[in-house]
């Protein structure tokens, strides 16, 4: 795996101003900078500019696959995540990001080819993200870890309070085949709704629904950013 002094991130997504989680990231990314000294730099990259993931990313320690999902080419977002989980690379995936980690790897772990987005494919037989049973946009609420999980020991075993901006989740329906293949949900709302995951096994490979880049919004490093930051540069 690639790692030099100033080791580079690729923020997989198609870049808005006007949405929040973009504006948010580098202010994330540079606090998280700070409070690791690991001198991380990165780059957006759209989707729609990834046809060969291993080529395109081949200079990058690390992917976040970001929020504000559809992706203009969401094959190009799978092969990234792909990418990333195959080579060992660290990865994290917020809101859109995480949604479309279940589906990579449903179709390239679990073998359901035709695992789907209930947004984009809503008539696909294999749905593994549908929608919320109410909408999380604008909402805050605390987050539980699984004891010994990686996300707990990120978090000190405390209960975090995060904020969301998503309508679809994981299906519960899927969670057992999900879990039996390694990829483990280990963070929960108060009503033990999954809100993360993080797959067994690699060195650093975690989805979760709410977006903690929203922190650096009001001038918080967030510990999970951090995290992230640390294992891109090992």
């Amino acid at each position: 795996m690639l790692r030099s002094l100033m080791p580079r991130l690729a923020l997989i997504g198609d870049f808005n101003p006007e949405v929040v989680a973009h504006r948010a990231i580098p202010q994330a990314l540079a606090l998280a900078r700070a409070a690791t000294s690991v001198p991380v730099e990165w780059d957006w990259i759209g989707t729609e500019t990834i046809t060969d993931a291993p080529r395109r990313l081949a200079g990058h320690a690390g992917v976040w696959c970001v929020p504000a999902s559809p992706y203009r080419n969401m094959a190009g977002a799978l092969d990234a995540i792909r990418f990333a989980r195959e080579t060992g690379r660290p990865f994290l995936g917020t809101c859109g990001g995480f949604q479309h980690a279940l589906i990579e790897f449903a179709r390239n772990v679990l073998h359901i080819g035709g695992a789907d987005h209930a947004e984009t494919a809503p008539g696909a037989g294999d749905l593994v993200v549908t929608a919320l049973a109410c909408s999380l946009v604008g909402q805050h609420g605390d987050i539980t870890f699984t004891p010994g999980s990686r996300l707990d020991r990120i978090f000190g075993g405390a209960v975090s309070r995060e904020g969301y901006h998503c309508n679809y989740g994981p299906n519960p329906a899927y969670r057992a085949r999900f879990e039996m293949a390694g990829l483990a949900f280990t963070g929960f709302d108060r009503e033990a709704q999954v809100r993360a995951c993080e797959l067994v096994g690699h060195p650093f490979f975690v989805g979760t629904l709410f977006q903690p880049e929203r922190a650096a919004l009001a001038g918080r490093s967030h510990p999970l950013v951090e995290a992230f930051v640390r294992a891109v540069g090992e």
